[in-house]
């Protein structure tokens, strides 16, 4: 059965004793291995060195003579990240403009949120970094992270298939979905000034149906205006389904060259 890796996190970091081993005498950062990442993660990789190649930044392999760092790893992790944001993105919002999910690729694949991506999922705690890198705070740093994240996509990818990385990579899409849309486009505050303008008064909302069960719900809901309805919207939270109601009075309105 698959494991959602933000559950896997979350899952870890309640338990009481801890995840780490307690530091040594001398006071050095104990560095996650790659398997105990993998098993954490639930990433299930047969080829282990791969996800180690992953974690291993140039610093580590200049001081240690280490093998391959993980650069060749983020420039395929690059590209198979932008193709998996845009076919996510075009089949979750069938209705979405392309200007639109231009943005949202934009959103997902800039670094600052790659670092906030491997936040989540403590990918720092694992990262083998030479000394210098490591007492500069290389282990939170955002453009060590975000280059991490990709490369570890791009050893799913060479270790498995796209279908894993999606699995991966979709629960960490959603997790951010409604900031990501605040950011990319507001409907409902659109079509409240047009309402306004219009002196139809304020939208409201209300939930007509829900289906599904709980960790996969669907809710529809209609946008009123004047005492009509003026749109219908599904959405796999209440939030998305206004937002989606109110795209769809928003092209009512348009349609009526109002």
């Amino acid at each position: 059965m698959e494991r959602n890796p933000l559950t896997l996190v979350r899952g870890c970091r309640s338990r009481s004793s801890g995840r780490f081993p307690m530091q040594s005498q001398s006071q050095k950062r104990d560095v996650e291995t790659a398997s105990d990442l993998n098993g954490r993660l639930g990433l299930s990789f047969s080829n282990l060195s791969l996800l180690t190649r992953a974690l291993t930044h140039r610093s580590y392999t200049n001081e240690n003579s280490a093998g391959e760092d993980n650069e060749r790893l983020e420039f395929l992790g690059d590209a198979v990240l932008d193709f998996v944001v845009g076919e996510w993105a075009y089949h979750h919002y069938p209705e979405m403009p392309e200007g639109h999910l231009t943005k949202i690729r934009s959103y997902l694949v800039r670094n600052e949120r790659l670092a906030e991506f491997a936040r989540k999922l403590d990918l720092g705690s694992a990262l083998r970094l030479g000394r210098g890198e490591t007492s500069s705070g290389g282990h939170a740093r955002e453009s060590l992270l975000g280059s991490a994240f990709e490369a570890v996509i791009g050893a799913i990818y060479l270790d498995s298939d796209l279908d894993k990385v999606k699995k991966f990579l979709i629960p960490l899409f959603e997790s951010v979905e409604d900031r990501m849309l605040d950011e990319v486009e507001d409907p409902k505050s659109e079509l409240q000034e047009t309402s306004q303008a219009l002196k139809l008064g304020t939208p409201s909302y209300r939930v007509v149906s829900k289906d599904g069960p709980d960790h996969a719900r669907i809710y529809e809901v209609e946008v009123l205006i004047a005492g009509e309805v003026k749109g219908r919207g599904t959405g796999t939270s209440i939030s998305l389904a206004e937002r989606s109601a109110a795209r769809s009075a928003l092209v009512h309105f348009k349609n009526l060259k109002i």
